[in-house]
């Protein structure tokens, strides 16, 4: 049986990623800033596309019938990880895709809730936010307190 690979996670968004470096009195989501952040989503959307294929044949690879009865549930075990972590990404693709639309519309960087600047470190951080860091922390104290 093959070494159990660990699940790629959504986590390593920024790979080979310079940070954005602002000019002295420049406007907050300028030309520049908006190229920057599609550069960093679609970089990021096409890296969790290769972990799709990557498991696609790696699935294909190492479906086997194993007689014994662990062996054929640890690979069962070990597919259903990966397809629920691609399952995560492929929404997380959703989501990035949407946030590279909400840049073409002029939407992007600009709280959801109150309407402030989100931040520029904050989106390198989390390509993908909506909300301000108040905001978000905010919400996650409300979720906490109805058990959302």
């Amino acid at each position: 049986m093959s070494k159990q690979q660990a699940p790629a996670s959504a986590a390593p968004v920024l790979k080979n990623f310079t940070p954005y470096k602002e000019k002295k009195g420049e406007e907050y989501m300028n030309e520049n800033q908006k190229e920057h952040f599609k550069s960093i989503l679609r970089n990021w959307r096409n890296q969790l596309m290769e972990e799709v294929d990557r498991t696609v044949h790696h699935m294909q690879d190492e479906a086997a019938n194993y007689p014994d009865p662990a062996d054929r549930a640890t690979q069962e075990e070990e597919f259903s990880l990966e397809l629920r972590t691609r399952d995560r990404e492929r929404k997380l693709i959703k989501k990035i895709d949407s946030t590279i639309e909400k840049i073409a519309q002029d939407d992007y960087g600009y709280c959801e809730s109150c309407g402030i600047e989100i931040g520029i470190r904050r989106l390198e951080a989390r390509p993908t936010a909506n909300k301000c860091i108040d905001c978000k922390t905010l919400d996650e104290i409300k979720e906490k307190q109805w058990g959302a």
